[in-house]
C-alpha cells in the first residue's frame, strides 16, 4: 500500500516522482509544484512532467478512513447507508404511483378518444347512407365522393320555363276545379251568420314552443285528421299536435332561425307531408311514415337568399310555392322535391303569398303597397294592384276567396280591403282602427266569412255585407287565424297559445 508523501495518508489519485521516486496524492503535489518548484522530500528541482502516474486496478476499493476503523464508527456508517436506501426507496415509490397515475390517466383519455371516433364514424356513416337514400328518392345521382361533407343546394336556371308536363298539370287542374266550383253548393251544415255571432271560447292549448323566445308564427289544420295541427314557432320548431290527445306528435327540428309558414299537403295514395318556410333562408319537407308513424325529413330546400316570407301548397297537390325577400319566388315539384321555376329577380322584395284555388294566379305582396299578380305558367306579372294614394306600407298576408272573384288584403296597416279580380279595383275597405296592426287575414273555405288577426285579436267579417260578426279581443296579438271543417270552428294562434271558438255547448 502506498502512503502520499505530503499528507501521510493512502492517495486516491498516486503519482511517482520520476527523480526521487517517493509517492504524492496529484492534487496536493501539484499544488506544492505551483507553489515551490522543488520536490518536498527531497528539495530537488520538480517539474509536473516528472511526476509518473501510478496506474491501480478500478476495482480496489478507497481504504477506509480513521474514523471507520472502529466499531461505533462502523455502525454510525451502516446506519447513515441505511437511511439513505429507506429514503432512496421512499422516492422512488412516490414516482412509481405518480407514473401509474399518469399512465391510467392517459388510458383513460386514450379510451374515451376512442369511443368518441367510434361514435362520430358510426353517425358519419348513417348521415352518408341517410344521404345516398334521400338522394335516391330525389333523383339526383350521387356526387363523387371524396370524404367530405355534401351540401345540397338545388340550383336550377332562372327564369327557365316551365316544363310542358307542369303547366299541362296546372291546366288540367284549372279546368277541374272551374267546373267543380260552379256546381258546388253549400255544404250541409256549414255554419250560419246567426251561429257565428254565438260563438264563443271552446280550447285553449298554452305552452307550446318554448318560452325563449316565444310566440307562434304560423299553424296549419290537417283536413284528413281535423284534431291534428302543427305550428311553426319563434324558437326554431315545427311542432305538430294532437288536440284530441292534448299530446305533442312531434316536435321537427332543422331550422336555425324562426319558422315563418308551415303547411300540410294530404293527398290520397301518398303520404302525408309537412312543409315549413323559415327567417333562415331555407324550406323543410318531412314525411310520415306509416310503419314507425313519424315524420321523417325528406328534403331541405335552399333556393332562396333571404327570409322565406311566403309558403302555399299549390291545388294540384303536386307543387309547393315559396316567396322571400331576394325579390324572388319559386315552385317546387313535392314528388321528387326539385327546382321547376324562379322567378327573375323583382324590383320589390316580396313580403307575402298566395295562390288563387284554380291553381293559375298567384298573388305577391310588397313593402310599397303593391301586389303583383303573376301568371304560375309563365311567371309574367298578369296586374299590380295598390290602394290609391295610400302611404307606402307593408303587405305582409294575402288570402283568395274561393270562388276566385276577390282578394283580400290590408289597405293599410290597420284597414283591409276586398279587391275584386274581374275589375282589379278595390269592392270594400274595412277600418280596423287606428291601433289595430293586421298580421293575417283569411277566408274561410266557401268564400262566406273572412277572419282578421292583428295586435288586438281576431274580427271575423261576413262577406258581401262586410258586417262584423264576431269579435275576439282575449286572443292579443294574434299571428295567424283559419276557419276549420265547415267553418264550426275559429283557430288562432297568440303567444304561445293556440285558441278556439266555436258553438256553445
Amino acid at each position: 500500500m502506498f502512503f502520499c508523501g505530503i499528507s501521510g495518508e493512502p492517495p486516491q489519485d498516486p503519482v511517482v516522482s520520476a527523480k526521487s521516486g517517493h509517492v504524492y496524492e496529484r492534487r496536493l503535489i501539484l499544488k506544492y509544484i505551483n507553489d515551490n518548484g522543488t520536490d518536498p522530500l527531497t528539495g530537488e528541482k520538480l517539474e509536473e512532467s516528472d511526476l509518473l502516474t501510478v496506474k491501480a486496478s478500478p476495482k480496489a476499493a478507497p481504504p477506509r478512513p480513521p474514523t471507520a476503523t472502529s466499531i461505533p464508527a462502523l455502525l454510525h456508517t451502516l446506519q447513515n447507508e441505511w437511511d439513505a436506501l429507506v429514503l432512496e426507496t421512499f422516492a422512488l415509490k412516490q414516482q412509481y404511483n405518480n407514473t401509474r397515475q399518469e399512465l391510467s390517466y392517459a388510458l383513460y383519455a386514450q379510451d374515451a378518444a376512442s369511443r368518441v371516433v367510434a361514435r362520430l364514424i358510426k353517425e358519419r356513416d348513417a348521415a352518408r347512407e341517410a344521404l345516398v337514400n334521400v338522394q335516391a328518392s330525389m333523383g339526383v345521382a350521387p356526387a363523387p365522393g371524396n370524404g367530405g361533407d355534401v351540401e345540397m343546394v338545388e340550383e336550377a336556371p332562372q327564369e327557365a320555363a316551365l316544363p310542358k308536363e307542369v303547366v299541362d298539370q296546372i291546366d288540367e287542374t284549372q279546368q277541374t276545379l272551374s267546373a267543380t266550383r260552379k256546381k258546388r253548393k253549400l255544404p250541409a251544415g256549414y255554419v250560419t251568420v246567426p251561429e257565428i255571432k254565438t260563438f264563443t271560447a271552446k280550447h285553449a292549448i298554452p305552452s307550446l314552443h318554448s318560452a325563449s323566445p316565444a310566440g307562434i308564427n304560423s299553424i296549419a289544420i290537417s283536413r284528413t285528421n281535423p284534431s291534428q295541427f302543427v305550428t311553426g314557432g319563434n324558437d326554431k320548431i315545427v311542432q305538430l299536435y294532437d288536440r284530441s290527445t292534448d299530446k305533442v306528435l312531434a316536435s321537427l327540428k332543422g331550422h336555425t332561425k324562426k319558422v315563418n309558414h308551415v303547411a300540410f299537403r294530404e293527398r290520397e295514395g301518398e303520404a302525408t307531408l309537412v312543409l315549413s318556410a323559415g327567417a333562415d333562408k331555407i324550406a323543410k319537407i318531412w314525411s310520415h311514415d306509416s310503419a314507425s308513424g313519424e315524420y321523417l325529413p325528406k328534403a331541405t330546400i335552399r333556393t332562396h337568399k333571404s327570409d322565406l316570407t311566403g309558403l302555399v301548397v299549390h291545388p294540384t297537390s303536386t307543387l309547393v310555392a315559396y316567396s322571400s325577400l331576394d325579390k324572388t319566388y319559386s315552385l317546387h315539384e313535392l314528388s321528387n322535391f326539385t327546382q321547376v321555376y324562379r322567378s327573375a329577380p323583382s324590383d320589390e322584395t316580396f313580403t307575402s303569398l298566395a295562390i288563387h284555388p284554380d291553381g293559375a294566379l298567384l298573388a305577391l305582396g310588397t313593402p310599397s303597397s303593391k301586389i303583383h299578380i303573376c301568371d304560375v305558367r309563365t311567371g309574367a306579372v298578369a296586374a299590380i294592384i295598390s290602394p290609391p294614394e295610400a302611404t307606402p306600407f307593408t303587405v305582409n298576408t294575402l288570402s283568395f276567396s274561393e270562388n276566385g272573384y276577390h282578394l283580400l288584403a290590408p289597405d293599410s296597416p290597420s284597414s283591409v280591403a276586398i279587391w275584386d279580380l274581374r275589375k282589379m279595383k278595390a269592392a270594400h275597405s274595412i277600418s280596423l282602427g287606428d291601433s289595430f296592426k293586421v298580421n293575417k287575414v283569411t277566408y274561410d273555405y266557401n268564400a262566406n266569412y273572412f277572419g282578421v288577426a292583428g295586435n288586438e285579436g281576431v274580427r271575423v267579417f261576413a262577406h258581401k255585407t262586410w258586417q262584423e260578426l264576431v269579435s275576439f279581443e282575449e286572443a292579443g296579438g294574434a299571428t295567424d287565424v283559419l276557419f276549420a271543417e265547415h267553418g264550426k270552428e275559429i283557430w288562432a294562434t297568440s303567444g304561445r297559445e293556440v285558441r278556439i271558438w266555436g258553438l256553445p255547448e
